[in-house]
């Protein structure tokens, strides 16, 4: 079972069940070699191993009996889920003597719990050779998993380093019934510091492949492209490097990697760096060296994936993937990787998070929030009056510093750093929810002043404030009908606010709470991110406006009675969804035939809600008999 918890970006905390045991992902399993460990898988897992990768073919050309009679766990002493590699690399270096389909079944009778297919690739291949290799592939993985047996098996997407290529294979692997797909040979672009043609080949597999299946980056060892990989949606890497570099005196950060000769402090506070000098470890013995320096690599390995879980959980992890981008120069060319990608990365994005969106650096303008939130103004946003005033941005929320213009019949557009808002959206994630320095990079202006460009076209009759006069304007209003449009589609304003209305605030903050409409309660307005939660009538007024699918998502019948009555929506009992809607939106929960049966808040989005067969897939608030 593989099931969303969490979410960020197009990160994913994740429980991932296995014959032994449960992952919590995104995680990182390290490189087991059983004819040497210097740290004992055991010890591995007091430190934050949850799982471990070791090499099936080594283990069958050195330790094969042993492992037939005992079974891997027992061969490498540790109890916890292990996936095995099929040996791929090591084939493609020295040559074959075992079949694609004699390792599967290896793997499978060792008691592997995710077990690997042997697939081809080569470095730097031509596009007619990397056709072939995938074509290979492909049918190796056919043939492999009918002899998977209880053993969960990886199916790689291959492809070289081309994109179409990639998303081809991705697509034909998800068409199978595999349980894993690891990206495999991308460790020469990693080695070679190749990071925007690695962001390429991440995008274009995620693209290809079902996102209820776990995505394993092969060969990414260093934490510096964790952040980044996690936000393209990887679940599990692996890593050898935590002994690769101990082995060339080189310690692993989360921003780089450096060399103990060159050190005079360690910058550390892991168990080795905090009892050890600089000094003392030049002077060890080898052996006790490289062991000490393999510790700390660990240490800082396991500590990058829990800061990545944690901003997932906590709404930062665009904010972090900009801090480590900042940190290589070759992280910056992915950067710009991601800056092109974000309409795809926008479909996964939630549509508010815990953390307000906090100004990195170049890229922060091209987070898909920002894509979106300039798209829905440009698509969705409609204004109140004749005449408009654009006015300066000197606070938040921006009514507080212009009080005297809230009764005024005009619309106020904010020149803001995120482009030219609606003085009405003040609230909404992430105008409020967002802090900028004084002055923000060329680039993100330039992106600011073409998305102003467009906007303004729509600005009707540019005024004066001086020349608009106090009116009484009804601001509240003006304000729950634009809100409502930008979450849910052009003209649900004056659909859920036609009638008598009644604007309920705080007493103690003043912002507006609930808004009921000819007496019946039609949505709360959340404090923390100035969106709306809809409430059962505001749900049957938007089913009547909007015609299907939009806002809808459609569950089986069987499961209706239990919705009805409050029940979550659970992915495999979705029909169809909005493609428009996203995680965290609000969603009309309707039957086959679109009587709507409830409402409530995405957890998924479509492509999600139709692959899962795990998992919430819509968070029930309110039944509707």
């Amino acid at each position: 079972m593989f099931e969303i918890k969490e979410r960020d970006a197009a990160g994913r905390i994740c429980r991932f069940e296995t014959p032994h045991g449960t992952i919590t992902t995104p995680t990182v399993l390290p490189v087991i070699n059983p004819g040497s460990m210097p740290i004992s898988p055991d010890e591995m897992r007091k430190m934050g191993a949850q799982a471990v990768i070791t090499n099936s073919y080594i283990i069958y050309k050195n330790f094969r009996k042993t492992a037939l009679e005992k079974g891997v766990h027992e061969l490498i002493n540790f109890s916890g889920p292990i996936m095995t590699d099929s040996g791929s690399f090591q084939i493609y270096m020295y040559g074959a003597d075992i079949s694609p389909l004699e390792i599967v079944e290896f793997q499978r009778e060792i008691g592997s719990d995710i077990g690997t297919i042997l697939d081809l690739f080569s470095l730097n291949a031509t596009k007619h050779k990397a056709i072939d290799e995938v074509n290979e592939t492909i049918e190796r993985a056919k043939a492999s998993i009918p002899l998977k047996g209880e053993m969960m098996i990886a199916c790689t997407v291959q492809g070289g380093t081309y994109p179409d290529l990639r998303e081809r294979c991705a697509r034909e692997m998800g068409e199978l019934e595999a349980d894993v797909h690891p990206i495999g040979g991308v460790v020469p672009l990693m080695e070679q510091q190749r990071y925007r043609e690695l962001a390429e080949i991440i995008i274009a597999s995620k693209k290809g492949l079902p996102p209820s299946r776990p995505v394993h980056l092969f060969g990414a060892g260093h934490p510096m492209v964790f952040p980044m990989a996690v936000a393209l949606g990887c679940d599990m890497f692996d890593s050898a490097a935590y002994i690769k570099y101990a082995s060339d005196n080189r310690m692993i950060f989360s921003d780089g990697t450096a060399k103990l000769d060159d050190m005079e402090e360690l910058p550390c506070s892991c168990r080795v760096c905090s009892s050890h000098t600089v000094k003392e470890l030049k002077e060890m013995d080898e052996k006790e060296r490289v062991e000490k320096l393999a510790y700390h690599n660990l240490y800082q390995t396991f500590a990058e994936m829990r800061r990545i879980r944690e901003a997932i959980r906590g709404g930062w992890l665009w904010e972090l993937v900009e801090q480590r981008a900042a940190s290589h120069p070759a992280l910056i060319d992915a950067m710009e990787v991601l800056k092109r990608e974000k309409k795809w990365l926008e479909r996964w994005e939630p549509v508010s998070k815990k953390r307000a969106f906090m100004y990195a650096g170049r890229y922060s303008m091209h987070r898909p929030a920002i894509y979106r939130l300039h798209n829905r103004l440009l698509e969705r946003f409609s204004f109140s009056y004749p005449r408009s005033v654009i006015i300066e941005e000197k606070g938040k929320p921006y009514s507080r510093y212009y009080r005297n213009l809230k009764g005024r019949k005009a619309n106020f557009v904010v020149n803001s750093s995120l482009g030219l808002i609606p003085m009405e959206l003040e609230e909404m994630y992430p105008v409020a929810q967002s802090v900028f320095p004084l002055k923000i990079d060329e680039e993100g202006k330039r992106l600011v002043r073409a998305f102003n460009r467009k906007f303004k076209e729509k600005i009707p009759g540019v005024v004066d404030a001086g020349s608009v006069k106090n009116e009484k304007a009804n601001f509240d209003l003006q304000k729950v009908m634009a809100v409502a449009d930008m979450q849910f589609g052009k003209g649900a304003g004056k659909a859920l606010f036609n009638g008598d209305i009644e604007i309920v605030k705080s007493k103690k903050t003043g912002k507006i709470r609930n808004v009921y409409c000819n007496g019946e309660h039609v949505v709360s307005m959340r404090a923390t991110d100035g969106l709306f939660t809809l409430k059962a009538k505001g749900a049957e007024i938007l089913h009547e406006f909007f015609k299907a699918p939009k806002l809808r998502v459609v569950v089986e019948d069987d499961a209706v009675p239990f919705i009805r009555e409050g029940k979550n929506v659970f992915a495999k009992f979705v029909v169809d969804c909005d493609k428009e809607l996203r995680p965290y939106d609000e969603a009309l929960i309707v039957d086959g035939k679109d009587e709507l049966i409830a409402v409530g808040q995405c957890r998924m989005n479509r492509e999600e809600m139709l692959s899962f067969e795990s998992g919430m897939a819509v968070k029930t608030r309110e039944g509707i008999e």
